[in-house]
């Protein structure tokens, strides 16, 4: 199957599923308990101020008409409007959506540049103390929570040292970039950097021990294999039996729990981003839930479907790429 195929059929699937995540998240409000007008209306509103208001939110038309005017609306662009908060939901959404994307990318950046070379040393280095320096790194990383982390990043870089931001995002990346090139000032950068480097570490700790496992698993497996032992027989260099061609067949697994976990960083950033107030769906989603704003509550959701979407695609496309055996099937 060629690459073009491949696509069209990973598109066609991802459309479907995506389709599921906004009937599903369709369905959420009628499944919860609670009136939405109620969170809306004041408390003391006549009837008619409440029947008005449940008009403005179509929710006096029948389901399936509802449903079909959801999914109409989406199509075009229209995720809603938000009546707690007097704005377009989809406006507010993508207006929070590059704060989370730079705090997931930037941790799965560190998670990277950690994790891959621990586990290649781990693995090379086989019950020897950096092996368990290492392993014993990946067992901390797995078992702490990140909430608490945060807190402790927070005292001991913010409160103590003061040397790092507590939280809150300065300036954007785009912003601190496009200072960089059209001003040549890297105080945004710096800001940018000062700022999200906390939050990225708590976000990324766990994915980097998880990593860091996985590498060491797969070099252990790959280089006990009998191909190995016939490449260093040949007198290739150690470097090159390791990293060419060990490092190569373990990465496919890699692969894979990078695309699912920067997915799961997008959607599971709730308690990083509220622990240091950074302005990203997160605590976008925890005042949309507290406030019941359904509009933002459901276009939110459907922002991380489809992202985990995309991302399994990106994936799935990588894999030929990296192992030619496995082909575009």
């Amino acid at each position: 199957m060629g690459i073009y195929k491949f696509l069209l059929k990973r598109v066609l699937q991802g459309l479907f599923v995506i389709w599921g995540i906004v009937t599903v998240v369709f369905l959420l409000r009628f499944m919860t308990p609670g009136d939405p007008v109620s969170f809306v209306a004041p408390l003391d509103a006549p009837p008619a101020l409440r029947a008005q208001i449940a008009e403005d939110l179509g929710l006096n038309q029948p389901l399936h008409i509802q449903y079909a005017e959801y999914l109409i609306g989406l199509v075009q662009g229209d995720m809603g409007y938000s009546y707690i908060s007097n704005t377009d939901a989809g406006s507010r959404i993508f207006a929070r959506l590059p704060a989370t994307l730079e705090l997931a990318l930037m941790a799965t950046l560190i998670a990277i540049i950690i994790s891959i070379p621990l586990g290649i040393i781990s693995a090379a280095n086989r019950h020897e103390p950096s092996d368990y320096a290492a392993t014993s790194f990946s067992l901390i990383g797995i078992s702490t929570p990140n909430f608490w982390l945060g807190i402790m990043l927070i005292l001991v870089f913010a409160e103590t040292l003061g040397v790092l931001p507590s939280g809150q995002q300065a300036i954007g990346l785009v912003g601190a970039l496009q200072m960089l090139i059209f001003e040549q000032n890297v105080s945004g950068l710096r800001a940018w950097g000062a700022h999200i480097i906390l939050p990225a570490i708590t976000l990324g700790t766990y994915f980097t021990a998880l990593i860091m496992r996985l590498t060491r698993n797969g070099m252990l497996e790959e280089l006990g294999k009998t191909y190995i032992r016939a490449l260093r027989a040949k007198g290739l260099p150690e470097t090159l039996v390791r990293y060419k061609h060990a490092l190569r067949n373990t990465l496919i697994p890699i692969i894979t729990i990078l695309g699912l976990q920067l997915g799961t960083l997008i959607g599971g950033a709730v308690v990083t981003e509220t622990v240091f107030a950074w302005p990203g769906l997160g605590r976008l989603v925890i005042t949309s839930v507290l406030n019941r704003d359904w509009p933002l509550i459901q276009g939110t959701l459907i922002v991380i479907g489809v992202g985990f979407v995309v991302i399994n695609i990106v994936v799935d496309s990588l894999y030929a790429y990296v192992n030619p055996k496995v082909g575009y099937e």
